[in-house]
């Protein structure tokens, strides 16, 4: 992880409060039910499921809590952003979204959801690529026909060879366009970024619409049983059209637009994120203190951000090994309680004084198929020994139950989606304040809608206007040339302007 401030000592007392608060589940009732369950599955902006990733909660849980505890303008962070659905949500709803995660993968998906490019661009730079695939596309194919081992250029332009496990997951035309895409695109160009964000949610699977279709969309199968599955199916991998598949995928994700506002993606240790973003929301003359926190910590041990996915952390250069030792969550509960302490720390500066502070934190019931046992006071004692010595007041709890059939981790042999069975969210205020407000915005109405309800023309709009057309469905843009709408006095110029003989008005 990246150099951190200094760590947070917690009191002994408070050490011995949270390792009994582990065996208790003694938290006040925050008294909210769940509503966002009742919401469909994929509820929420097309580009939310841009690409599938563990540990990920519904956008609908995100969509209440914006809803409940923030107002349009407001800084919105997620410290552990994952795929972004927290900052892509508040930027939905006209929030600045704010994000930070030390896994590449998820810096990227999230940075492609809340500053994209508009979708003209986006089909424009895949136009342009398809004509140079045409061009060069004979000395690609010779490059994925090459023997494993075999030196390719990387993203970053260095060389290194293609190892076996990748040539061998797709069709060699197929490979050949991924490793032209993998050099052309420019990660820190905006619209290359969300081409690259786009390709990776579709990079495998198992259906026609994925590039490969040897292993699950939700994660990458471990490269020694990627080598011998495919060793199995003796070469019967589907030719797939890459840049044809990366076309139907940006006219899915660009089904509801973009965003209303845009937000901000950091790269980074989560004990860093409070620091770096306020001088990222200053440099940009925005509020440089965030109203709201949602955030889902890394549960205990159970997974491996680097290993899952490191089919596409090698499409974007990076070390899945490396990813796992950054992102290595403690293992032990007291650990675990003291890194979130740590968290919190980090974050103290960067909330204004009435911000609201949730945290999803998984009861772990297994792990690697055997019982934990007394971890399932994990909320209790992360409260009790991180939140609290910190000053943070505490608005209540709630559980949240989670059905094994919507967890990736239901593929995995004896974990079979159990490893967390129950999600509590702590809610918390960062002062008295905080608090207070988290408690009386409980019963505010949350808009369900989706596509969001067309917004009532602006009181200076009218039937009258000239560039809105009273018989539009939607109620804006420019009227076109049989939308003329009927004339107005104030239309005509005064008397003495008008010059003589000059016809009746034009818009008469």
């Amino acid at each position: 992880m990246s150099a951190l401030p200094i760590p947070l000592m917690l009191p002994r007392s408070a050490e011995a409060a949270a390792a009994a608060l582990l065996r208790s589940h003694d938290l006040p009732d925050l008294g909210l039910a769940p509503d966002w369950r009742d919401q469909p599955r994929l509820w929420g902006h097309s580009f939310h499921p841009m690409c599938s990733y563990l540990g990920s909660f519904p956008a609908a849980l995100a969509h209440g809590f914006i809803g409940r505890f923030t107002r349009p303008g407001d800084v919105v962070l997620d410290p552990f952003a994952g795929r972004g659905t927290v900052p892509l949500q508040a930027c939905v709803s006209g929030r600045i979204g704010a994000g930070s995660d030390a896994n590449p993968l998820a810096n990227i998906l999230t940075a492609a959801k809340v500053d994209p490019p508009q979708r003209m661009e986006a089909e424009a730079r895949l136009a342009r690529l398809a004509i140079d695939w045409s061009e060069q596309a004979a000395d690609w194919l010779r490059l994925a026909d090459s023997p494993a081992g075999a030196l390719i250029e990387g993203p970053g332009g260095g060389f290194e060879p293609l190892a076996l496990q990748v040539s061998g997951a797709f069709h060699p035309r197929s490979l050949a366009q991924v490793l032209f895409l993998r050099r052309r695109l420019d990660a820190a160009n905006r619209t290359d970024r969300f081409l690259i964000a786009a390709l990776l949610g579709i990079l495998h699977g198992r259906s026609a619409g994925y590039v490969s279709d040897a292993m699950p969309n939700g994660f990458s199968l471990a490269p020694g049983s990627t080598t011998r599955a495919l060793a199995a199916r003796a070469g019967s991998l589907p030719e797939r059209d890459v840049l044809r598949l990366l076309g139907a995928k940006l006219r899915r994700l660009y089904r509801d637009g973009v965003p209303r506002t845009r937000g901000v993606a950091l790269a980074g240790d989560a004990r860093g994120a409070g620091a770096t973003l306020r001088a990222e929301l200053r440099s940009r003359g925005l509020p440089d203190r965030a109203r709201l926190v949602i955030t889902s910590p890394p549960y205990l041990r159970t997974l491996r951000y680097g290993s899952a996915n490191w089919l596409r952390l090698w499409f974007l250069g990076a070390d899945p090994a490396d990813v796992d030792r950054q992102m290595d969550a403690p293992s032990r509960p007291l650990d675990y309680v003291r890194f979130i302490g740590e968290v919190l720390a980090g974050l103290r500066e960067t909330l204004t004084d009435d911000a609201v502070v949730a945290l999803v934190i998984g009861d772990v019931a297994t792990d690697q198929g055997r019982l934990r046992r007394g971890d399932h006071g994990l909320a209790a004692a992360v409260w009790e020994g991180a939140a609290e010595p910190l000053g943070f007041r505490i608005a209540g709890a709630m559980r949240d139950a989670v059905p094994a059939n919507r967890k990736l981790t239901r593929l995995w042999g004896v974990e079979a989606g159990r490893a967390t069975d129950t999600e509590r969210i702590l809610v918390l205020g960062a002062t008295e304040i905080g608090r207070r407000r988290a408690l009386a915005s409980l019963g505010a109405p949350i808009d369900w809608a989706w596509p969001p309800r067309p917004r009532p023309l602006h009181p200076i709009l009218g039937p009258d206007a000239a560039d809105v057309s009273p018989r539009r469905s939607r109620g804006h843009g420019s009227a076109r040339a049989h939308e003329e709408s009927r004339p107005r006095a104030d239309d005509l110029p005064p008397p003495e302007l008008r010059a003589p003989a000059a016809g009746p008005p034009v818009r008469a």
